[in-house]
């Protein structure tokens, strides 16, 4: 008996801590967070970084902003079936597309390639992410 009860404590307790957890993940849906900067002595604030995530919780914009408006904007494509990122867009305050980065993963999920690319489709460069266990 004592061994039941002491099963069901653990089986709620970890039921309570895994749905603890579930609302913070919900809490990142369809989010948008806005960061305000504020000068010393100034009581005016105005928009630095400005990110918005989509309704599985995924970064899919990212702005930053100067006093006098957009300073660049990145945006996030994921592929469907593994969630991971496969391509960012950047842009300049003109919302220009001035580079491209397609990333390659292995198996085990970790980066393998990076491709960046000109915005009229010329590859500049590959990064090649090399992991290490010491």
């Amino acid at each position: 008996m004592k061994k039941i009860a002491w099963l069901l404590a653990v089986v709620l307790l970890a039921g309570g801590t895994l749905a603890a957890q579930s609302p913070k993940k919900e809490r990142k849906r369809n989010l948008v967070v806005k960061e305000m900067n504020l000068k010393a002595g100034s009581t005016t604030q105005y928009l630095d970084n400005q990110k918005t995530y989509d309704d599985q919780g995924r970064k899919i914009e990212e702005v930053e902003y100067a006093s006098y408006g957009q300073k660049s904007r990145t945006t996030y494509e994921y592929d469907p079936g593994t969630g991971r990122c496969v391509k960012e867009v950047e842009y300049n305050e003109k919302d220009k597309v001035v580079k491209v980065k397609k990333y390659e993963y292995n198996p085990d999920g970790t980066k393998a390639k990076q491709y960046n690319y000109a915005p009229n489709g010329k590859l500049l460069s590959t990064k090649v992410f090399e992991y290490s266990y010491q």
